[in-house]
């Protein structure tokens, strides 16, 4: 493949577009339900009423701003830097993916749409979407993999008890990307009258930048927060990129401040064969899947591979473009961590913090516990710690070997 020159900062220089990436590749049916999706999504952002209602929504129902977290005993027990957590596992619904739902209902509801769809795959963008479909009083339909469907059966009831309809897929891998494309036939279906919530930063334009600038509260807030705690920037902000999501939303803000590095921390899953991980930048080539050209896992004839993780979430053939294009230019680094390290990190944090994070972002604990001692003590790394671990217990206690009553 022929190499490609970016910006050293990756920026939208045409709509949709960071650098090569990104773009709108749909069916003929759907470009103008996009289109009107980027109008009404421009004037809302010029929109103060719209600004406070979301905000509002943000503090009071979904518990912004999160704490910033210095672990000491961690910090102490392993040398090196200081480590310190975002707490989106403290937001209403257990993750950071209400910021979205909240933004993306509200703009639904402003288009005069009546019924939301959405995929899921850990099922707490389905969660999300399930919990701002009753509050906005909206009809809400979830896809979600039969695979994941079983190993996350808790979203799954917590999803049904909010009043969503949970519809299983059982094509493809039954995970994450077979929910997104089962979502898409349900939109070209049905855009007159829907609207689809979609929970990544990934997609056709414009998904990636709207799901991102839903999510900026959180880097927006980290940067405050260190400099109130330290009186200076962090050495790195550390995330997990499945689609890309938590990771955009913790980085947007440091994009300038290049003495702060910024690490995506993929699935390395349970080998390096394709179909054994989700390493998009370890073994991924530039393609188009689900409307947007990105990192994608394909195998010599360009078929999409199959994925694997002990993380639903992260179980995902492709990933955001605007990742794809931070990649390139060399702004972040993109690394792995397997399914054993994730587990580890569970533990690690659970007995040493109190805290029992998601096995998503596990594997951004685990690049943390890794670089750590070898870092100076004066340093600082921000660990996005995107959700918490309930929903994953029932995996935890299989893996584990953790014992009931």
């Amino acid at each position: 493949m022929a190499s490609v020159i970016l910006p050293s900062v990756p920026s939208e220089s045409r709509p949709g577009r960071f650098g090569i990436y990104g773009g709108r590749y749909v069916p003929e049916t759907l470009m103008a339900a996009l289109v009107e999706l980027e109008h009404e999504y421009d004037v809302a952002k010029a929109d103060a009423a719209f600004q406070t209602e979301l905000a509002g929504l943000l503090k009071d129902f979904a518990g912004r701003p999160t704490p910033l977290y210095f672990c000491k005993r961690l910090t102490e027990q392993l040398g090196g830097a200081k480590i310190y957590l975002k707490r989106e596992d403290l937001l209403h619904t257990g993750a950071h993916k209400i910021n979205n739902a909240l933004g993306q209902g509200l703009l639904a509801k402003r288009m005069g749409k009546k019924r939301i769809i959405a995929e899921t795959g850990a099922g707490q963008h389905g969660v999300a979407t399930a919990t701002v479909c009753a509050l906005l009083g909206m009809e809400c339909v979830i896809y979600m993999g039969d695979v994941d469907m079983a190993r996350q059966e808790l979203n799954v009831l917590r999803m049904r008890l909010l009043g969503a309809e949970v519809r299983g897929v059982s094509s493809g891998s039954k995970t994450l990307k077979d929910a997104i494309s089962e979502a898409m036939r349900d939109w070209v279906t049905n855009v007159r009258t829907t609207y689809y919530l979609l929970g990544s930063a990934l997609g056709a334009h414009p998904y990636p930048t709207m799901v991102r600038d839903f999510h900026r509260c959180i880097s927006r807030e980290m940067k405050e927060q260190i400099i109130e705690k330290e009186g200076r920037l962090p050495t790195a902000v550390i995330a997990c990129v499945g689609g890309g999501s938590n990771a955009i939303g913790a980085f947007y803000e440091f994009i300038p401040n290049r003495e702060v590095r910024l690490i995506g921390v993929e699935a390395g899953g349970c080998g390096t064969e394709l179909g054994q991980h989700a390493v998009r930048f370890g073994g991924g080539a530039p393609g188009v899947l689900q409307g947007t050209f990105s990192y994608v896992l394909q195998d010599e004839n360009g078929q999409i591979a199959m994925t694997h993780s002990v993380s639903a979430g992260l179980d995902y053939a492709s990933i955001g473009p605007e990742h794809a294009a931070l990649h390139d230019s060399g702004r972040a680094e993109y690394v792995s961590q397997d399914d054993a390290a994730a587990l580890d990190a569970v533990v690690k944090l659970s007995r040493t913090e109190g805290i029992l994070p998601a096995l998503e972002s596990a594997h951004a604990v685990a690049e943390a516990l890794r670089i750590a001692p070898s870092m100076p003590a004066r340093d600082i790394l921000v660990v996005n710690l995107s959700g918490r671990g309930d929903k994953d217990m029932g995996i935890l206690a299989r893996e584990l070997n953790i014992q009931g009553a």
